[in-house]
């Protein structure tokens, strides 16, 4: 494992090989599951004061969701979490034509209308961070549905936390991407 800053990186993170693989997962990660997208508290401020620029993007029954219950309730933990569709579909997946689900949170931020990205909870999938006494740690969660990217992140010898570099500079910052980088060397 390697230690950067406050933030622990589990051996999987470094070693393990991944690349998603929308083509034959279309999205999985974002219907399945006990709760919707963890969220951090910042993020939940953003998205309230940004919803009216998001709804446009999302589909109808994440708008019933919305107007119904909101875009975020409490998990088991009392943590915040995206709401869903039925107990599956995050409140703002979309299906495009093909049936891939896709973000309209990101929708949005690609299209200029917000300034901030889909929940890095999402964005740094398959890590999940776990607060610990001494600060985080990042590990690699493993699922069935993701096997497609396991298997093309082998054939392309990519390491997670090489998949993972821009959310991981999103959430922590270049330098701290670059000494994990040289902590990997090492």
């Amino acid at each position: 494992m390697v230690i950067v800053d406050d933030v622990l990186v589990s051996d999987d993170v470094i070693e393990k090989a991944f690349v998603c693989d929308l083509k034959k997962c279309k999205g999985a990660c974002c219907e399945e599951g006990d709760y919707g997208a963890p969220l951090e508290l910042e993020e939940v401020e953003f998205y309230q004061n940004n919803i009216e620029k998001i709804r446009p993007y999302m589909s109808e029954a994440g708008l019933f969701v919305l107007n119904k219950d909101g875009f975020w309730e409490e998990d088991i933990e009392g943590e915040p979490v995206t709401t869903t569709v039925q107990g599956k579909d995050c409140v703002f997946v979309k299906r495009d034509d093909d049936g891939t689900l896709k973000c309209s949170i990101e929708h949005a931020y690609k299209a200029g209308e917000i300034s901030y990205n889909k929940p890095i909870s999402c964005h740094l999938y398959p890590i999940r961070i776990t607060k610990t006494k001494m600060g985080e740690a990042l590990n690699y969660d493993r699922w069935d549905i993701c096997s497609a990217a396991c298997t093309l992140g082998e054939s392309l010898k990519v390491p997670v936390f090489q998949f993972l570099k821009e959310p991981l500079i999103r959430k922590y910052g270049k330098e701290w991407y670059e000494a994990l980088e040289q902590g990997v060397q090492e």
